[in-house]
C-alpha cells in the first residue's frame, strides 16, 4: 500500500466521495473520466490498495464542486443525500 498524507478517516470519507459519485455518474469508468483519473487508480483508490493522492482529492472536490476540506471532513456529500435525485431528507421532519 502507498503512503498516504491523509489519515484513514480523511481516505475513508474520499472513498464515500468516491462512491457517491461513481453513482451519480453512473460507473467508475465514467467519473474516473470526470475527474481525469486513471481506471486502475481509481479502482486501486477504492478498493484500498492504494493510498489516496492530494492530486487525487483535488480533483474529487473540483469535480464536485465542493471545498477540499468537504470532502476531507465527511461533509460531501451531506447525510442523507440520494446519489441519483440528489434529494436530501429534511432533518426537521
Amino acid at each position: 500500500m502507498s503512503a498516504s498524507s491523509l489519515t484513514d478517516s480523511e481516505q475513508a470519507n474520499v472513498r464515500a466521495a468516491m462512491r457517491f459519485l461513481r453513482v451519480r455518474c453512473g460507473s467508475w469508468y465514467a467519473m474516473a473520466r470526470a475527474c481525469k483519473l486513471g481506471d486502475s487508480t481509481v479502482s486501486n483508490t477504492v478498493r484500498g490498495e492504494k493510498g489516496v493522492s492530494a492530486e487525487m482529492l483535488v480533483r474529487i472536490a473540483k469535480f464536485a464542486g465542493v471545498g477540499i476540506d468537504d470532502v476531507l471532513k465527511g461533509r460531501f456529500p451531506p447525510p442523507g443525500t440520494c446519489p441519483f435525485c440528489g434529494h436530501r431528507k429534511d432533518d426537521a421532519a
